[in-house]
């Protein structure tokens, strides 16, 4: 009974219940986005420090309490499994590219598309929002836009190529034009008060991840600086995929290495950031007669393949 009784104050803490909260410091938490005890505990020492004016060693103690009251530290591995069960995967319409990624573009994971122009990065984020949007029917999709991609006719050959209606689909897709960085960054972190307003949100899609960094920082002598702010970016696309079991699929621009003799010249932007941050990675280009070739490169639990498939109004279509 103790036990039980323990469990419910748990679950009834409020962020100001935590060691040096109090209605001040609570109020700018909850303006900087801080609106639960997951949001405290998945937080870094400086996030906080900056959203609240506090000192470190009190941050320090906010968050120990919280990841104290949520009971994350270690577990065993079928608790992991079991977790697991909760993730789900958005299909892509291709049989053939949903084997490859192990039933669909999972959840509560960030996917990266990378390939030079036309090779079907854009379509592959506009058909995911269609699907994530079909298979639920109160789900919602955020669409950010930072190279004026984004096309609502697409949304609706798509959408009534899968028997949805176009105007609903629409409805639920939440969509926003990134005009720098700062603007970029600050777009993926309000999907989480959009969440918090009551949006099921099950997808976010970023096309591209990295022209605005590509374009705003020029030359080596600021590419310490460029990589920093693409790892926080990378980092708190992380964290809003875990936290509320989202799909992250972010297209990535490439550039080619004019004195790579042997292999495929192409390598994506963002180095190693944007590699070790995103779950899954998969390489697109141009096949033959108008086809497109995936190749999956980057997954913790699958082995590389590669698939052909072509792009067409109602979606994918398999190539053998």
């Amino acid at each position: 009974m103790v036990e039980a009784k323990l469990i419910v104050k748990v679950e009834k803490m409020s962020i100001q219940d935590l060691p040096g909260v109090g209605a001040a410091t609570a109020e700018k938490l909850e303006q900087a986005g801080y609106k639960d005890l997951l949001s405290m505990a998945v937080a870094t020492i400086g996030e906080l420090v900056e959203a609240a004016g506090v000192t470190e060693s009190v941050a320090r103690k906010m968050i120990n309490a919280a990841r104290d009251s949520m009971r994350m530290g270690f577990e065993t591995g079928t608790e992991v499994l079991q977790r697991r069960g909760t993730i789900s995967k958005i299909s892509t319409g291709s049989q053939n590219f949903d084997t490859m990624m192990g039933g669909g573009f999972e959840t509560a994971a960030i996917t990266e598309c990378f390939g030079e122009f036309g090779c079907g990065k854009t379509q592959i984020g506009h058909l995911l929002c269609v699907a994530a949007l079909k298979e639920d029917s109160e789900a919602y999709a955020v669409y950010i836009d930072t190279e004026n991609t984004f096309r609502p006719e697409r949304i609706q050959q798509l959408a009534q190529g899968a028997g949805l209606d176009a105007e609903d689909a629409l409805s639920r897709l939440m969509v926003a034009r990134a005009y720098n960085s700062d603007h970029q960054m600050l777009l993926a972190e309000k999907v989480d008060s959009l969440i918090a307003e009551g949006k099921k949100i099950r997808l976010l899609v970023i096309d591209s991840l990295t022209s605005h960094f590509r374009a705003e920082f020029i030359g080596r002598g600021t590419l310490a600086e460029r990589q920093q702010k693409l790892n926080r970016h990378m980092h708190a696309l992380s964290k809003v995929a875990q936290t509320h079991n989202l799909c992250v699929y972010v297209t990535n621009q490439v550039m080619a290495k004019p004195d790579q003799f042997f292999g495929d010249p192409t390598h994506a932007i963002g180095g190693h950031v944007v590699g070790h941050a995103s779950t899954f990675r998969i390489y697109l280009r141009k096949g033959k007669k108008g086809t497109r070739v995936a190749k999956l490169i980057d997954a913790p639990n699958l082995p590389d393949a590669e698939v052909c498939f072509e792009v067409q109004e109602g979606g994918l279509r398999d190539v053998s």
